[in-house]
């Protein structure tokens, strides 16, 4: 790879151990990719739960942020994703002291290299919102398919080790979506049944992302009827690239970089694929159940927005969640803090429910937590957390944000 005098620099050691690992660390993945070289980043945000990091990660931070503040301090505004436990709220979910103990000792190693513990996986909608064709380091794939779509920033999925080297350096390998050519699309999808809501725009999201299969394909969406907010499209990307690891999509007239079909294209439109409701009802009986009991319900994966928080409250006002159901809302440390403030935690509070901070259920010991409360039925409204929950011992179902709370008050699946 192409480096230039302070790239040098950092890889010879003269700007200390932490740069010169990171610096080595991008060039090995940069040199995987083809990379010419290295862009420049305005920021880079992270993935370090610690159930994923376990102590042998932990320990690796604690010696990156033991050496002199100037030598692994963070070059740009780096931010984190959602924690593993909520040090306010954890004993009663299940989780040990040991769990606690472990995040305490990241936090401490992240706050020492400057890196700002935001926990959260919604950073578009609390900090920092990238701009169009901004070139940023982010690690969680929603984060990524949000702001590289949404947003019309760039980034790569970006593995934690890569996303805390990019922090380190201010830059990351030039590979992959920081390149015009890999931004274009390769499959292209007509709707022909309009979304009517969050759990409707992550089915949409999860079949697209079942039937592009790939990192590398781009899909370009038409038949969008009216503009989505932004939560409707924290759903879809969310729950596309859960199906398909897909960290970019265009929806023509809507998404800044696809004002028509042709300026995604090179030369001819791909082949269209309509989807009809027929295919998204194929995908949503994956996940029945009605008239089954529920043993929790779960809002979560992404975190919660204001807007949302606030809609769970209005839902359970004057409602009691019922005995044997659980119910637990993830959400941003900033979005609580208001919510706090606005009355709108200690309405949904009011019902039984558990608000969780800075954490999102999946990242955090969910397993651990199910077996410790004997959770098996998981009900959500979030295409994504019912694609990935049976790898920790659920049995997943999905509803409506509406059918979500009925079933909580009710037991079962209403």
């Amino acid at each position: 790879m192409n480096l230039n005098d302070e790239e040098q620099a950092m890889l010879a050691g003269k700007l200390g151990e932490p740069k010169r690992w990171a610096l080595d660390h991008m060039m090995k993945v940069g040199k995987m990719f083809d990379a010419a070289d290295f862009v420049p980043v305005s920021q880079a945000h992270m993935m370090a739960d610690t159930e994923s990091l376990g102590n042998a990660c932990v320990e690796f931070l604690e010696g990156l942020a033991s050496h002199p503040p100037k030598q692994c301090r963070v070059a740009v505004p780096m931010i984190t994703d959602p924690r593993g436990v909520d040090l306010s709220y954890y004993q009663p979910l299940g989780q040990t002291e040991a769990m606690a103990n472990l995040e305490r000792r990241t936090i401490a190693a992240c706050s020492q290299m400057g890196i700002l513990m935001t926990d959260t996986c919604i950073n578009y909608q609390t900090i920092m919102p990238p701009l169009l064709g901004d070139h940023v380091a982010y690690g969680d794939t929603g984060v990524v398919i949000y702001c590289n779509s949404v947003l019309g920033a760039r980034s790569n999925f970006e593995g934690g080790p890569s996303a805390l080297a990019a922090g380190l350096t201010g830059r990351t390998p030039r590979y992959g979506l920081h390149l015009d050519k890999n931004r274009k699309a390769t499959k292209r999808f007509v709707v022909k049944e309009q979304p009517k809501g969050l759990t409707d725009w992550g089915v949409l999201g999860g079949l697209i992302g079942r039937l592009c299969g790939s990192y590398w394909e781009v899909p370009v969406i038409e038949g969008i009827e009216v503009v989505p907010t932004s939560d409707e499209m924290k759903h879809m990307g969310a729950a596309m690239a859960s199906f398909g690891s897909t960290p970019l999509f265009h929806i023509v007239g809507i998404t800044p970089e696809a004002p028509t079909l042709a300026a995604v294209c090179f030369g001819a439109p791909p082949p269209a694929q309509q989807i009809t409701k027929a295919d998204l009802d194929a995908l949503r009986s994956d996940f029945g159940g009605k008239g089954e009991k529920v043993d929790v319900v779960v809002f979560a994966a992404p975190q919660l927005s204001h807007v949302e928080m606030q809609q769970v409250a209005d839902l359970l006002d004057g409602k009691r969640i019922h005995a044997d159901t659980s119910l637990i809302v993830c959400t941003a440390p900033t979005v609580a803090a208001d919510c706090d403030r606005l009355g709108i935690i200690p309405r949904i509070e009011a019902s039984g429910a558990k608000v969780l901070r800075g954490t999102c259920f999946y990242n955090q010991y969910a397993r651990e937590i199910g077996e410790a409360n004997n959770w098996k039925r998981l009900l959500s409204n979030s295409t994504k957390i019912v694609n990935i929950i049976a790898g920790y011992g659920y049995d997943p179902a999905l509803a409506s944000m509406e059918d979500c709370v009925a079933s909580a008050v009710a037991g079962e699946i209403v």
